[in-house]
């Protein structure tokens, strides 16, 4: 992993974007779910997995990877995340996130976890991945700015979530608000492509019944 992370820094040219989301609703909702399914929580994480899907449908571009010198769009979206071992990182992948319930993807996010932690883990589980995710929040980092999983051509990094003052109709409010911080292959990728993308994370999240409708 190390070695493809040097190689990816070295001959990649990452390119960077951030967005700020108010996860408000996403809460609430997530909080309204967990109380009618106690035994199938879903997870912050869960619901940035599918919205993220939901925003690859949209921008082909990002759901991608450079393979035997050409690029390869992907149909389906196959999200990998990051789970932190005692060893370092890995990404197991959760498949056809764009079909998928978030139900489904709670449930088999969990499992994959579980197989982590418990050194359990297939070549299979780390195979075929299309995007990545990484959530250094949940350790308390503001900001990153992710290496690439080459031959991926985006990362999303997720921080912590945290109160912030904003506007809202006009007048200041503590918001729970976090930082989304998109790295991604600039060979390939514009701009436009990137920020259409992270619009998208942002639209879906804030309005979360389009995430979790389908659960």
């Amino acid at each position: 992993i190390a070695r493809r992370m040097a190689e990816s820094k070295e001959h990649i040219p990452h390119f960077y974007m951030t967005a700020e989301i108010d996860v408000t609703d996403l809460l609430r909702e997530r909080e309204r779910v967990n109380k009618a399914l106690p035994d199938d929580k879903i997870t912050v994480n869960d619901l940035m997995v599918k919205g993220t899907a939901l925003a690859l449908e949209q921008v082909p571009d990002l759901n991608a990877a450079y393979l035997d010198d050409a690029v390869r769009r992907f149909k389906a979206v196959h999200v990998g995340f990051a789970v932190a071992i005692d060893e370092g990182l890995v990404t197991p992948v959760v498949r056809d996130c764009h079909v998928k319930s978030i139900g489904r993807i709670a449930k088999e996010s969990r499992e994959l976890v579980a197989k982590a932690k418990g050194r359990s883990l297939a070549a299979a589980d780390l195979q075929g991945g299309t995007f990545t995710i990484s959530n250094g929040g949940v350790y308390g980092s503001l900001m990153s700015t992710p290496i690439l999983n080459a031959a991926q051509f985006g990362i999303l990094g997720m921080h912590k979530i945290q109160e912030r003052p904003v506007v809202v109709a006009g007048k200041i409010e503590a918001r729970p608000m976090v930082y989304l911080a998109l790295s991604y292959d600039h060979r390939i990728v514009d701009g436009r492509e990137a920020v259409t993308f992270l619009v998208r994370v942002k639209e879906g999240l804030e309005d979360p019944a389009r995430v979790v409708l389908d659960l």
